[in-house]
């Protein structure tokens, strides 16, 4: 994992999203994005794997991850501009991917807010807001 992009008093709450732009790296093969109270409780990684073409999400609480769900909607490529937005919508997450279509993930740990959030791998973040 290269890049790295980490906020820790974030201020996300249910209703709200973030927005994140960034690129691609020329040779990407994986990237996650991760919002929780900490790195060791999150309530979204997500995690698109260009070199399996599927996206994986999934939630850790107390360092242990929960069960993986698996899309296999990819349309990320490598050396792209890339804009994605996640929503906390209460019961679950709403991400709009690039191309317009959404995957939603449950709120398994029932956050009302989150704190943290980390962009690891092969995706450079060149803008970030949250509404």
């Amino acid at each position: 994992m290269s890049e790295k992009f980490e906020i820790v008093n974030l201020e996300l709450k249910s209703g709200e999203s973030l927005k994140l732009k960034g690129r691609l790296t020329d040779n990407a093969s994986n990237f996650s994005f991760n919002l929780g109270k900490s790195n060791s409780d999150l309530g979204l990684h997500f995690n698109p794997r260009l070199n399996e073409n599927v996206i994986v999400c999934n939630s850790k609480n107390c360092n242990n991850w929960d069960s993986e769900e698996r899309s296999g909607h990819m349309c990320f490529t490598p050396g792209t501009e890339v804009k994605i937005s996640i929503k906390l919508n209460g019961d679950k997450f709403d991400v709009k991917l690039p191309d317009g279509h959404e995957i939603s993930f449950p709120n398994r740990h029932g956050h009302d807010k989150l704190t943290y959030l980390s962009v690891k791998g092969d995706f450079k973040v060149t803008s970030f807001k949250y509404e």
